[in-house]
């Protein structure tokens, strides 16, 4: 049997939006819940989560950080870069903890692809597609979290302390951002099965509390408190 196609006994939770939604701050709050209710929990992000993954990383983010003169990537390349760093992901990181039964709680993952590069660049839909299944190799999540944000909130608070406004993305114009939100409103309502539309502007407590309710039945262990709040 493929590893394509072998099925993973863990659960994969990923988490989505715009820049400034909070993803970080809530991927910490789940990983320590679910620690605490006795799950392997495995944490990451992306671009990155293995050596390679943030090399990939710092080359496409790093080198136009707080850089206003750094030259933006083509989208083909954007595009490319990513799915590069995702397909080592999946096959250092993902799989094999998937294989033992943990829960891996990622930073974003093969729907950012779409919401940016198929939405926000316009890039053919079929291409998109085609290499995020290349870099996955059909691996799906389970249950993914959509933080919604105004972009002109989420913006202010990516940018709050960064000087001259962050990486790239970041600057780019309120249009690209208003068009990546419309991806990802398509896409959780595509897969109502698969992804909890959460209101960004809760606070970190009432998010928690939110996305727990939903994840905790979901956890691959059984252990006291992993069926509720904890």
């Amino acid at each position: 049997m493929s590893t394509a196609s072998a099925v993973p006994r863990g659960l994969l939770l990923t988490l989505e939006g715009g820049e400034g939604a909070g993803k970080s701050t809530l991927a910490e709050t789940l990983t320590a819940r679910a620690r605490e209710a006795g799950c392997e929990v495995v944490a990451c992000r992306e671009p990155g989560g293995t050596a390679l993954g943030e090399r990939l990383r710092d080359a496409l983010l790093g080198a136009t950080a707080n850089d206003p003169s750094g030259a933006s990537p083509a989208p083909e390349a954007e595009l490319l870069v990513f799915a590069a760093a995702r397909s080592q992901l999946v096959a250092e990181v993902l799989r094999p903890a998937l294989g033992r039964g943990a829960l891996v709680v990622c930073d974003r993952f093969a729907d950012s692809t779409t919401a940016y590069q198929r939405y926000g660049r316009g890039l053919d839909a079929a291409l998109v597609a085609a290499v995020n299944e290349a870099a996955t190799g059909g691996l799906a999540p389970d249950l993914t979290l959509l933080l919604d944000l105004p972009p002109a909130e989420g913006l202010a608070r990516a940018n709050a302390g960064e000087g001259m406004g962050g990486d790239y993305v970041e600057r780019e114009q309120l249009t690209f951002h208003e068009r990546v939100r419309a991806g990802y409103a398509a896409l959780a309502a595509a897969e109502p099965g698969r992804w909890l539309v959460l209101d960004a502007r809760a606070s970190p407590e009432a998010l928690a509390d939110q996305a727990w309710a939903r994840l905790a039945p979901l956890l691959p262990v059984s252990a006291p408190g992993a069926a509720g709040p904890i």
